[in-house]
């Protein structure tokens, strides 16, 4: 792969894991459209393990915080949150998704992998998006987040397998459905993301290393965790500076306008 396509594609996954935009879509249309290979497992991922470690980065007081307190019951001084409530609420919120994604990794990665399912869903749960924005209560924060909650967002997450559904849309969508503000929603999104993501990184690395690293790959790999890891942190904190201040209509719009895109494009080439 060349360099020139590896920072490109990192740029990509950096930004669009954290922005309820769908990272998978982005990056399976972008080597579509511009008739550029498909990167392959391996830099896929690196760049998820640079996103892994974007949030592990930012989130590292809450993670801290979180372990220290789940095993010693201990409150952090000055924290949001109780450590094992919240814990638990993590805990039950990725068992869904680890569930769903052993059961159906497979199709995800073969036939889910299709432009017009991926304008359908980037249009449908950017509707929902809209919906769960507007009429969302928002008033219920971190520190309410529990197993109850964390088992309806994690199967809401179980959904991201499909492209276009966006890890971060969905997770969203339901932590606003049930009530909480726009900034907890997104941030137990971005903490839920450390488990699921850590996961899926060591089953997909192991299915690697069975398979051998491809030649040529290891430099590209190695650009893809630096570029798509500095560009999420970034992104992380801007997001949540936004969300304390204005909407998710923004990328409700990006999302209808790239589905609409998508079936335009689909439409001339058919034709």
């Amino acid at each position: 792969m060349p360099i020139f396509h590896a920072i490109i594609l990192a740029i990509v996954q950096g930004a669009t894991e954290f922005i309820p935009v769908s990272s998978s879509a982005h990056l399976i249309l972008i080597p579509y459209l511009l008739g550029w290979p498909d990167q392959g497992l391996a830099f896929d991922v690196a760049t998820h393990v640079g996103t892994l470690l974007a949030a592990l980065l930012y989130f590292r007081n809450d993670v801290a915080e979180l372990i220290s307190g789940f095993f010693s019951g201990r409150l952090p001084p000055g924290g949001d949150f109780d450590p094992r409530k919240l814990g638990w609420g993590i805990i039950a919120g990725t068992i869904p998704a680890g569930l769903f994604g052993l059961a159906f990794h497979h199709l995800a990665e073969t036939q889910a992998r299709n432009p017009l399912l991926i304008a359908g869903t980037s249009i449908g749960f950017g509707l929902l998006l809209f919906v769960a924005d507007r009429m969302g209560r928002k008033w219920r924060e971190i520190k309410d987040v529990g197993i109850i909650a964390g088992v309806v967002i994690g199967a809401a997450q179980a959904l991201a397998l499909v492209p276009g559904t966006s890890r971060s849309g969905i997770t969203i969508t339901a932590a606003l459905l049930l009530g909480f503000s726009r900034p907890a929603a997104a941030r137990f999104s971005f903490l839920l993301l450390i488990p699921v993501s850590g996961l899926a990184a060591l089953f997909e690395g192991w299915k690697l290393f069975k398979a051998g690293v491809p030649q040529g790959a290891l430099v590209p790999m190695v650009v893809g965790i630096a570029v798509s890891a500095a560009v999420g942190y970034l992104v992380i904190d801007w997001l949540l500076a936004w969300l304390r201040r204005q909407s998710l209509t923004p990328f409700v719009v990006y999302r209808v306008l790239l589905g609409l895109a998508i079936l335009g494009i689909l439409y001339s080439r058919a034709s």
